[in-house]
């Protein structure tokens, strides 16, 4: 098989990071936590509540697409890459980048964000990600999946959409 780079994205409370890491173990592909890569800027913003913007993200996900690109044989990225704009600015560091859309409603995220102890991430914030969603449909190499599903489930028809 040749290089796969996977971007599990969508807004928060998705289970990016629970997808991504059992996503990554299956493949056999390093994970990178899109949100460990944050400056402590963006992450300080976040803790009071302020919605992060586009020239927030820019030097975040120029960051991220070196760390993808540092992988040649490919990796699992967790961003919520919300814009067309920044899935294009990950794609420009990776070609045939593919990304697992994990998509839920506005009140399902609210409802797992607040069910999150100690994430820096408040439930405040969900309403903004729904803002700035631009619907990845019919972008190439995207795969939607419903994030409702059980977490096997989900898995199981990325990892089968991936390997088609």
């Amino acid at each position: 098989m040749s290089a796969l780079h996977v971007v599990v994205m969508g807004v928060s409370g998705c289970g990016k990071s629970a997808v991504g890491e059992r996503l990554a173990a299956a493949l056999g592909l390093p994970l990178i936590e899109g949100d460990s890569f944050h400056p402590p800027g963006n992450i300080a913003k976040m803790q009071q509540g302020v919605a992060l913007t586009d020239e927030d993200r820019t030097g975040w996900l120029a960051v991220l697409g070196r760390e993808l690109s540092h992988h040649p044989r490919g990796a699992v990225l967790t961003c919520s890459a919300l814009k067309r704009s920044y899935r294009d600015s990950l794609r420009a560091a990776v070609p045939r980048l593919r990304f697992v859309h994990l998509a839920l409603s506005q009140q399902d995220a609210l409802r797992r964000v607040a069910g999150r102890p100690g994430h820096f991430y408040p439930p405040s914030l969900v309403a903004s990600q729904f803002e700035a969603l631009q619907d990845p449909a019919g972008e190439p190499g995207v795969i939607a999946i419903d994030a409702l599903l059980p977490l096997a489930t989900v898995v199981d028809r990325a990892l089968e959409a991936l390997r088609e």
